[in-house]
């Protein structure tokens, strides 16, 4: 990049790369308008440029910040991984592979833990990305200290032949730790003495086309360890879909058992409140029927007792004049 000083470069990327994603852009802007006040013009255009890492990528990086002894052990098995490659070694190399499934699948799980805990939680095809990259760093020493530098800007992926593509993978350039070479390339002593006396002429055709087939084998037995190890991911993959598929369905069983509980519970509060309506429906029925009944029993009272008050004032007034004709007679004898 330049003049641009790469310690410094190195620890603001340190800095950012260990942030949530989404407070990457505002903190690289806050790194950049630091450096820029300070005077650092082409420090403050490289931090600009750091590219914002995917959420593969961060969910990695936070995996190397949170769990290194973890991230070593992954990166020594992928060591004895190679070792054993180069040694032609199928049975340790069966072993190793189990062994590398194994731990890939456990970390990749411990990441979406750490990440969770983080507050973000991975999906299914981010997970995917980050157990691409996992088995990249297994497969790649330079992918390793790739993962190990917590610097990624995106998910890796392993072809299966030749090295990891980390161009454009990494913020900022990493050097690896170790001095192991790599069995792709390396060449063994028996390897390295017939190269030279191939150079001397001193083997002929017979020992090239015994190289070619050896080759030839090698890459045969590496696609059907990667065909077996897709085989082996996927039934994994299957089986876990499968146990969550389960889970669901119990859940769902579970879930009708309760309604057919409730509906009974219901069924049975409603037959139980009808009846009581009804009962009370009668008792209103008879209760209305006795008011008609009283009401006319009222008006019949009514007649009566007006007939009555009638025929009280009329003997008053039969009364009252025969009083007033005695009165009469009686002063008329006097």
């Amino acid at each position: 990049m330049g003049g641009v000083p790469v310690a410094g470069l190195d620890d603001i990327a340190e800095e950012l790369y260990a942030v949530p994603p989404e407070e990457f852009v505002a903190a690289r802007t806050a790194a950049r308008d630091r450096v820029r006040a300070a005077g650092d013009k082409e420090l403050a255009k490289a931090v600009a440029a750091l590219p914002k890492p995917t959420t593969a990528a961060w969910v990695c990086n936070l995996l190397a910040r949170r769990r290194p002894g973890e991230v070593d052990q992954l990166l020594e098995l992928g060591e004895l991984l190679r070792r054993a490659q180069a040694d032609l070694s199928a049975e340790q190399l069966r072993a190793l592979g189990r062994q590398r499934n194994q731990v890939v699948a456990a970390l990749a799980r411990e990441a979406r833990a750490v990440a969770h805990r983080e507050g973000h939680d991975v999906s299914s095809a981010v997970a995917d990305q980050v157990e691409s990259t996992l088995r990249a760093a297994i497969a790649d020493p330079d992918a390793g200290v790739a993962l190990r530098a917590g610097r990624l800007t995106t998910a890796l992926s392993y072809s299966g032949l030749g090295p990891v593509d980390l161009s454009g993978a990494v913020a900022t350039p990493v050097r690896s730790g170790s001095a192991t070479p790599d069995p792709r390339t390396e060449r063994t002593p028996a390897r390295a003495t017939a190269a030279a006396a191939t150079g001397k002429g001193a083997v002929g055709e017979a020992g090239a086309a015994e190289r070619r087939r050896e080759e030839a084998r090698r890459q045969e037995e590496e696609r059907r360890r990667e065909a077996e190890e897709r085989r082996r991911r996927e039934l994994a993959q299957a089986r876990r879909d499968a146990e969550e598929a389960a889970g669901v369905a119990r859940d769902a069983d579970a879930a009708v058992e309760a309604a057919e509980r409730h509906l009974v519970e219901a069924a049975g509060r409603r037959e139980e409140h009808q009846e009581r309506a009804a009962r009370l429906a009668e008792e209103l029925r008879r209760a209305e029927r006795q008011a008609g009944e009283a009401a006319g029993a009222v008006t019949e009272a009514e007649r009566r007792r007006d007939a009555a008050v009638r025929r009280a004032h009329t003997a008053a007034a039969i009364r009252d004049r025969a009083a007033a004709r005695a009165a009469e007679l009686a002063e008329a004898g006097d």
